[in-house]
């Protein structure tokens, strides 16, 4: 580990020096006509932000000409940075290292030194640097130059051969002093999610010790706007029963019930208010108060609408119409009604222009339904409108627009049109440029989370001069009219699949505020049981862009009443863990799944083998997963099966062999290789062995798909079932009817004769 300190650190500490010294004392914080009558404890932070949380998963790599990159990160407007330090680790080439070239590094335009780029004992180098804490602000761009460059730029075919990679775990390192904002709703989500941080969030919610549906409702309202809110940064959430969270934390009850000691006020409108935390005043407690599910819905509404006034602590909350949702019409969703144009999909701070030679690809991400179905042979169009510099420098011949989609290569578009007309009619001085592609795509390359990737590779003339490869005056780009068109698919699928339900938490999502979803805990749910339900409402929230208005809480398998009527029309997204018998049996009554001391799958019925064998469904994984569900004893996952209650619906159990297992599920959703590897409708999760999945009860189709439409679909998908029952009826019907063809032929011929 090498340790760089330059003139610009030294400098640096001499500008934060005053705040290690009094003036860090709470009562600076403080206004001064307020003395403070005892020092509180200001409390310290502990952060860091990885460049693979600035948004390079893969690192920055400085290679091909581009010898100049770097980063944006934002930190939290609540927090005063005392120390910091970068963790620079850099993949260097051989080429690159014997070049004894350096990299400078600067941190909103000022220098914070170089690092040699040479060779390391291991693959990596790596380096610290002490960063002057008063150069760390809200908005922050670090950037790298690699000194040597400008020479390297003037070389042809470096993309492989001088290269230095800045590795995603490369991070800053903070230490630092939470401030306090004051007991203010204006600033919310702050002081409980700062949309101005990077890193992921963790928020505590507490509850009464009476545990009821609405306030757990409300509870997964507000978890699935701050997972809109928190985005690719993600957000994890602890439950605390009848318990004061120890920092910032939201407060759900009824009026006059107490949690932790701390009791709530007494209103008769919904209400919202700020408080100081008993256990430090630094940190803030957010009240959401009504008297029934109704109140409590329209005071977790009204929070999510903020636009709250300057200073204000409390409010009463009218009441106010809640917008409910259609199907399909998910805001982060691409719409399936139209084409769309890439210009739609792109953010804000995203542009489909490319200036220079050396530049990123130009990044399209979209989401869409999981359930959008064509028929074999149909495909989605993408119309590419592009343009290439006109320069006589460019090498017309080996420049292309090459074209990925989720890492998977399309096309490689080129600058003028391919053929030998169109290559004779170019030499002859003619105007053959290419500047529109229509590609087709194949359905099954369209998931839940997509990224289209357009990357302008332009190859200069080995006549080229130094001079035009620096030039950044150049510009590509992707025409305004290009779009992808989703209009003709239709929504429809086989169900239970978890691969739906983990891309993007279908079919629940299909109606995004959930009112068609009950979430069901047990009776008397963990903390561990409830937080694994507001998790999940996040991660809903975040993959549709809407909060769950419409959700509705159920606290044990009802057997009568309104709960139970609710069961007959609504899917049901569920949380247990295998020490909650009684529930667990009533849930998977009559499902594949049975549970006793474990996880086991029920043995079918001959009727139901029967049923699968003539519908085509011989790929049962029943008994391997009986066994495999038998061989752990520590484990986490998820089962899935049509409802008991409602053979159109679907159930969706989030179940742990204990609390500590469960708690992991966030984590493991968080790993692109555990969400890719479950599928079928049965998923489990070890630390031994990662996640296995298998499908072991029936199919349902799901859908828009018309009724004959449904016929055709079945014959397609069951054409080696259809040949054996066409065969089968031939053997059966042949012979019946060559008997009766031979006696009628009998009769005739004997007539004749007579006559």
């Amino acid at each position: 580990m090498k340790r760089l300190t330059s003139l610009a650190l030294l400098l640096g500490s001499l500008f934060i020096a005053p705040l290690h010294g009094e003036e860090t004392t709470v009562a600076s914080l403080l206004p001064q006509n307020e003395p403070a009558a005892t020092p509180l404890f200001v409390p310290s932070v502990v952060n860091s932000v990885s460049i693979a949380q600035m948004g390079f998963a893969e690192g920055i790599s400085l290679s091909g000409g581009q010898f100049q990159g770097g980063a944006t990160f934002t930190l939290p407007l609540d927090q005063v940075i005392t120390t910091a330090r970068l963790t620079l680790n850099l993949k260097i080439s051989p080429a690159m290292a014997s070049r004894n070239a350096t990299m400078q590094l600067m941190l909103n335009g000022q220098p914070l030194g170089t690092v040699p780029l040479t060779t390391s004992d291991s693959d990596i180098a790596q380096y610290q640097l002490d960063i002057p804490a008063a150069l760390m602000v809200s908005s922050n761009n670090l950037s790298f130059k690699v000194i040597d460059g400008d020479a390297m730029q003037c070389q042809r075919d470096l993309t492989n051969k001088y290269r230095v990679t800045v590795m995603p775990d490369s991070r800053f390192e903070l230490e630092g002093q939470q401030l306090d904002i004051g007991a203010d709703l204006s600033h919310f989500p702050r002081p409980f999610f700062d949309n101005m941080q990077m890193t992921p969030a963790a928020i505590a919610m507490a509850f009464p010790a009476k545990l009821s549906p609405d306030t757990l409702s409300a509870g997964a309202l507000i978890s699935s706007w701050i997972g809109i809110q928190a985005d690719y940064r993600g957000v994890a959430f602890a439950a605390w029963h009848d318990r004061l969270p120890e920092k910032n934390g939201i407060l759900i009850g009824h009026p006059g019930e107490q949690i932790g000691g701390l009791t709530l006020p007494e209103s008769a409108q919904p209400l919202l208010r700020i408080v100081d935390n008993p256990a430090n005043p630094v940190y803030k407690l957010l009240l959401v108060v009504g008297k029934d599910d109704a109140s409590l819905r329209a005071a977790a509404w009204r929070l999510t609408r903020g636009n709250f006034a300057m200073q204000t602590p409390s409010v009463d909350v009218e009441r106010q119409p809640i917008p409910a949702s259609k199907p399909y019409d998910a805001p982060r969703w691409i719409p399936t009604d139209r084409p769309v144009k890439l210009s739609e999909l792109i953010r804000k701070d995203q542009s489909l222009t490319s200036t220079g030679l050396w530049h990123d690809a130009i990044r399209v991400a979209f989401r869409a339904a999981p359930d959008l179905f064509l028929w074999d042979g149909e495909t989605i169009p993408l119309h590419i409108g592009y343009r290439f510099p006109s320069e006589s420098w460019i090498d017309e011949e080996r420049s292309w627009l090459s074209m990925t989609l989720n890492n998977t290569f399309l096309h490689n578009l080129p600058v003028n049109k391919q053929g030998a007309l169109e290559t004779l009619w170019h030499k002859l001085g003619g105007d053959a440029r290419q500047e529109k592609f229509d590609m087709p795509l194949e359905p099954y390359m369209i998931y839940g989370d997509n990224q289209l990737s357009l990357y302008f590779n332009i190859q200069p003339k080995a006549s080229a001069p130094c001079s035009v490869l620096l030039n950044n005056n150049i510009k590509s780009r992707i025409e305004e009219d290009s779009w992808i068109d989703l209009s003709h698919t239709r929504h429809f699928a086989l169900l239970p699949n978890l691969s739906y339900f983990v891309g993007a938490s279908f079919p629940f999502t299909r109606l995004a505020d959930f009112s068609e979803t009950v979430l069901m805990l047990p009776e008397n749910p963990s903390e561990t049981q409830i937080a694994t339900l507001l998790d999940m409402a996040a991660r809903s929230g975040n993959a549709t862009g809407t909060a769950l208005a419409y959700n509705r809480v159920v606290l044990g398998v009802p057997t009568a009443g309104g709960d139970s009527e609710l069961l007959h029309n609504r899917d049901v997204l569920a949380v247990s863990g295998m020490e909650q018998h009684d529930f667990n049996r009533d849930l998977l009554k009559g499902s594949p799944f049975v549970v006793d001391s474990t996880l086991g799958v029920r043995e079918p019925t001959t009727w139901q083998r029967v049923k699968r064998w003539i519908a085509g469904d011989w790929a049962s994984d029943g008994l391997e997963a009986d066994r495999y569900f038998s061989s752990n004893e520590a484990w986490r996952g998820f089962v899935s099966f049509r409802s008991p209650w409602n053979d159109s619906r679907l159930v969706v159990l989030a179940l742990g062999s204990n609390d500590e297992q469960l708690s992991r599920l966030h984590g493991d959703l968080a790993s692109a290789r555990i969400n890719a590897g479950i599928r079928g409708d049965a998923a489990v999760i070890t630390n031994e062995n990662g996640v296995r999945s298998f499908r072991v009860g029936e199919q349902f189709p799901s859908g828009e798909m018309p009724a004959q439409m449904r016929v055709v679909w079945y014959a397609n998908q069951h054409s080696a079932l259809l040949a054996i029952l066409g065969l089968l009826f031939g053997c059966i019907v042949g012979p019946i009817l060559y008997v009766w063809l031979r006696n009628r032929a009998r009769r005739r011929l004997d007539l004749s004769n007579r006559k």
